[in-house]
């Protein structure tokens, strides 16, 4: 197994999410890979955890990486929120990533969870992304 293109895989997940002029017609700059202190108000973008597995084979390292972007917002309802998490799903799915280390194989969704947190006045929608990487 090789974790080592965790870090790339993160940095291109991030200029695409950045790049795409969908995304920030609905967010503007506010997409993170960490989110500012302090209290964060209206809707932004954040790429969360992930989980990886080994997907070596006789040809060399791999990893699978299943990895979280959340779509949060203030916002009343969950319209505003699905549209974000709509278009980031279009960037990102079938995306061809260019990696500063290893290579793409794959970018598929895998699910969604949404629902209110905190007071109930916060919307977070959850998107799982699944990438298959080569180092």
């Amino acid at each position: 197994m090789s974790y080592g293109v965790a870090s790339a895989l993160q940095g291109a997940i991030y200029q695409r999410l950045r790049a795409s002029s969908a995304l920030e017609a609905l967010v503007g700059d506010a997409i993170y890979d960490a989110v500012p202190p302090g209290t964060v108000t209206g809707t932004y973008v954040s790429i969360g955890p992930e989980d990886v597995r080994d997907a070596s084979d006789a040809t060399g390292g791999g990893a699978q990486h299943d990895f979280t972007v959340s779509v949060i917002t203030d916002a009343a309802g969950f319209q505003a929120a699905k549209e974000v998490a709509a278009t980031v799903s279009d960037a990102l799915v079938d995306a061809t990533l260019i990696l500063a280390r290893g290579r793409l194989v794959g970018l598929w969704f895998l699910r969604a969870r949404a629902r209110r947190v905190e007071t109930g006045e916060t919307r977070r929608i959850d998107l799982t992304f699944r990438a298959r990487v080569e180092d």
